[in-house]
């Protein structure tokens, strides 16, 4: 127990303050207050404070951030409790007062102190920002359940800072586009989670999303973009969209009132198709290619030149009018140096240079980019890529992205890094790897993942880490066409985030946080806020082929996290508290339908009932999603029907290196064909260096084939599917084979034979059928 002795304002007051554990607080005969995250100290007292409709917000300080705050938290709780506060002026007794002050007990910048007792409530802080925190601590406290109107606010004392002052969450634009309302949603649930840097990803090769009146091409062209198989199966004729400068202003203005700063990224010199696209000339071949359809890494580059540079500053002093942050986030990363190779212009710059690498040619690149903001008063950010080469600005920020080797390097080099590794805090990969889980990329980061995430390197000395400036997730958005896909992979992992980034690492409790997240789930409910429920989605586990052979099945029910009880019911009705209580494996006999549930200690549902009907045919189909990918390659993405839907479900599982996949061990006895849902997919994928990789095999028909192999990929064949013409066909098709037949267990490895410069394909469901 860390204890810290603190003087009160009027000096006469020695209060002990202690973190207190949510285990201790239980034994005292409290629980402990749903506060996420957990604030870097907490005591528990006696009594506890009643606020209603009648209990004034009182301006201690008469200023405008005050002001602001009090109005913000007055708004919140409205919204969420139903409870109607009031913003008054001068001394109010039983009252919320809000209070600058620079004596306040917590010295840290964003710090706070939050007193409750019998006799009212006072948050203080020594600045703007902390107040706010202070007043979202304060809200949190006032909404512990789903209840609406008056709440009783225990008493206690809490004195808390952040632990990084970087707190992120990087928000994809130029992929998929979003509303100005829906990323106002997301500010204000990163300011709820006392985040506070919102690093906005606005140019890329598939759109331009930023206006620059310089340069209105890049809008008029570069933020649209035509689609694979545009006007068929709802897929638009063209996407995109952009951002006015006024809307930007808006944006920029909402989240200063809420203490959350945007960083702005502008991607250079790669990634940049876009942009070329608009203008051929700042390009290095003169061509205009299209905004580009595919996701992943495409070779079109900045040029060198002296008009290209040109360009680039006129475009940051437009970014840097609107965007008044510190810092400028340049990318810099996945820049294929294929076409500066094969420029003799580039290559005689080279020479001119003195520069013998196109990587060096790069950090030349990048420390222009940094010159030039740090004459304007700005500070270059980029990816770990932008350590390569000699030029880099020594005040440059690196965010580390290829793992936390970048992180490492830059650190021992003397520079501030944020840490942003992949896979760990990458957002587009799912939560859960659950047939109805929605589209992205695996393998799974769970929300017990992230909470886990370990923020400073255990190499860095003491004065190395000081260069940690905080941790940021990235949420990229190829499979993310709508706002309910971003909330479903940004929620509750933020949560967790939010704690990884402001709570002391020495504190850090998966249960106690765990216990603390169904009052923030009843508020992510209360704001509208489509969260996932992966990790207390309920499996349903069974052993197919015991169950096949004998009739009987023995039921394992578990969730990701390891939290709720589990209740479940087995005459199809939807469980609810009075269903039984999962205790120990349940043995059934087929058919049967089992429907099962988590609920939290207050009887608040975890995640939606699932279900799973067991009899002979469910036990011998399982959607593709559940079929492994054959071995050579573990690349697997989760994909919608087109990149452009805004369905959730279906979605397919693919491999787009090897359209290959394994049907598990089965009982094979008594099947007699085979059936398969497949889909037909857009290849929109640009693969760089790594298209060598994708494994190409011989097709008999004209389209290819879906090959069944026994047992193994280079087993006997046991049956051959043609596929249908990709021009005429529909994009949803079955197909149907007989199989020879086989006794005992065996596995079945299902293999796309189509070529490779067509679509891909893949199995929405894959069903063996019996004999009649």
């Amino acid at each position: 127990m860390i204890r810290l002795a603190l003087l009160s304002r009027c000096g006469c007051l020695l209060l002990a303050l202690a973190l207190l554990p949510p285990a201790a607080a239980r034994a005292a005969g409290a629980p402990p207050p749903s506060l996420i995250p957990q604030p870097a100290q907490l005591r528990l007292q006696h009594g506890s404070f009643t606020v209603d409709a009648h209990t004034p917000v009182v301006l201690a300080s008469d200023d405008a951030a005050t002001r602001q705050t009090a109005d913000y938290l007055v708004g919140l709780v409205a919204r969420t409790r139903g409870l109607h506060l009031r913003v008054a002026a001068g001394t109010h007794a039983h009252a919320i007062e809000l209070r600058r002050d620079p004596q306040a007990p917590v010295a840290q910048a964003e710090g706070y102190a939050l007193d409750v007792t019998p006799d009212g409530i006072r948050v203080t802080a020594r600045d703007d920002a902390g107040l706010f925190h202070g007043a979202v601590t304060l809200w949190q406290l006032l909404t512990p359940d789903a209840r609406q109107g008056a709440v009783d606010v225990p008493a206690l004392a809490i004195r808390d800072w952040p632990r990084f002052a970087w707190r992120g969450l990087m928000l994809d634009s130029a992929r998929h586009f979003q509303s100005v309302a829906d990323v106002e949603k997301l500010i204000d649930q990163m300011a709820q989670h006392k985040l506070d840097v919102l690093h906005w990803h606005l140019t890329d090769d598939q759109g331009w999303r930023i206006e620059i009146k310089r340069y209105p091409e890049l809008t008029r062209i570069g933020a649209w973009r035509t689609p694979p198989d545009a006007g068929r199966d709802g897929e638009p004729q063209r996407y995109g969209g952009y951002y006015t400068q006024a809307q930007i202003r808006a944006v920029v203005a909402y989240a200063a009132a809420r203490h959350v700063t945007i960083v702005p990224e502008l991607d250079m010199p790669g990634h940049a198709q876009a942009a070329v696209a608009s203008y051929p000339r700042i390009g290095v071949t003169g061509k205009r290619p299209a905004v580009s359809a595919d996701w992943g890494v495409n070779p079109w580059l900045y040029n060198v030149d002296d008009g290209s540079f040109a360009f680039i500053d006129h475009v940051l002093d437009e970014v840097m009018a609107l965007f008044p942050s510190k810092y400028i986030h340049v990318g810099g990363d996945e820049a294929i140096k294929d076409q500066w190779k094969a420029s003799p212009a580039v290559q005689a710059k080279m020479r001119a240079l003195g520069i013998t690498s196109e990587d060096a040619l790069q950090g030349w690149f990048i420390g222009r980019i940094g010159q030039y903001l740090d004459r304007h008063g700005r500070k270059l950010i980029g990816w770990d890529e932008i350590l390569e080469g000699d030029n880099l600005p020594a005040d440059a920020t690196v965010m580390s992205w290829r793992g936390i080797d970048g992180a490492i390097k830059a650190a021992l080099t003397g520079h501030d890094v944020v840490m942003s590794p992949a896979p760990d805090l990458y957002f587009d990969h799912v939560q859960g790897d659950r047939a109805d889980e929605y589209a992205g990329r695996l393998g799974v980061e769970s929300l017990k993942a992230v909470y886990g995430f370990h923020a400073v390197p255990d190499v860095l000395n003491a004065t190395q880490a000081k260069h940690v400036l905080g941790v940021q997730a990235n949420v990229w958005t190829e499979h993310m066409p709508t706002m309910a896909h971003v909330e479903h992979a940004v929620f509750p992992r933020l949560d967790a985030l939010s704690e990884v980034a402001w709570s002391p690492a020495a504190t850090r409790d998966l249960p106690g946080f765990l216990a603390r997240l169904p009052a923030q789930l009843e508020r992510y409910r209360a704001q509208h806020v489509g969260y996932a429920d992966s990790a207390f989605a309920v499996n349903i586990q069974v052993d197919r082929n015991v169950a096949l052979a004998t009739g009987k099945a023995t039921v394992t029910l578990s969730d990701q996290a390891g939290f709720g009880d589990i209740r479940y019911t087995l005459d199809g009705s939807v469980p609810t508290l009075a269903a039984p209580r999962y205790e120990a494996p349940l043995n059934l006999a087929l058919p049967a339908t089992v429907r099962a549930a988590s609920f939290a200690a207050d009887g608040s549902a975890l995640a939606a009932p699932r279900a799973r009907v067991l009899d002979r045919a469910a036990l011998l189909s399982l959607p593709g999603t559940e079929l492994a990918n054959c071995p050579g390659s573990d690349f697997r993405l989760r994909l919608q029907p087109t990149p452009d839907a805004v369905s959730t479900q279906p979605v397919y599982a693919v491999n787009v290196f090897d359209a290959c996949q394994l049907f598990p061990p089965t009982l094979m006895d008594g099947i007699a064909a085979i059936r398969v849902d497949a889909v037909r997919l857009p290849r929109n994928f640009a693969l760089a260096g790594d298209a060598k990789l994708v494994v190409s095999r011989p097709h008999a028909t004209p389209f290819g084939e879906l090959v069944v192999h026994a047992d193994r990929c280079d087993g006997p064949a046991l049956a051959t599917m043609p596929l249908p013409d990709p021009g005429h066909g529909p994009r949803a098709f079955s197909l149907h084979a007989t199989l020879p037949a086989q006794t005992g267990e065996h596995a079945l490895c299902l293999i796309y034979t189509a070529p490779v410069d067509g679509p891909l394909y893949a199995s929405g469901r894959v069903s063996l059928e019996a004999r009649p």
